[in-house]
């Protein structure tokens, strides 16, 4: 699992912020197998993982899925919902039994817009959260589908 601070929502948004966020949070749970969401759909939420593992997936035409990432405790699940046009770049599946907490996409870009401190900390979280996801599906697709890897050691 990724440790990364630019993930975790705990670390990245400063108190204030992440209090106002999680005050619009309602609590869900996914059983292992269920999809959150496919690419390519309409993405009108998000999640912050509580507790379980979530897997980031990419649609490989000939293959099947392959895993970009997962994620867990404090991450952010999803970033498509604060960027034009609000469609999922990625599929995502519960890998374990998860509890998370759940955004309404359009209340936080509303308070986004509304607060443009909030607006500018939450936008920076979900830019470096997006950043390293792109930075991890190269490595990962590198190291399914190149003929030598990413070149990286784990």
């Amino acid at each position: 699992m990724n440790d990364s601070v630019t993930s975790n929502m705990m670390r990245a948004l400063p108190a204030e912020h992440r209090q106002r966020l999680l005050h619009l949070a309602h609590e869900v749970s996914f059983e292992m197998g269920s999809r959150l969401f496919e690419e390519g759909g309409r993405a009108d939420r998000f999640w912050i993982v509580r507790t379980g593992t979530i897997a980031l997936d990419m649609r490989v035409p000939g293959r099947r899925a392959a895993v970009i990432e997962t994620l867990g405790h404090n991450q952010l699940v999803g970033w498509s919902w604060l960027f034009a046009p609000h469609t999922w770049h990625l599929g995502a599946e519960a890998t374990t039994p998860v509890r998370a907490y759940e955004f309404d996409a359009a209340a936080i870009r509303g308070l986004c817009v509304s607060d443009p401190a909030f607006g500018t900390a939450v936008t920076q979280w979900v830019g470096d959260v997006l950043a390293h996801r792109l930075r991890s599906a190269r490595t990962r697709l590198l190291d399914l589908y190149a003929p030598y890897g990413s070149g990286s050691r784990v």
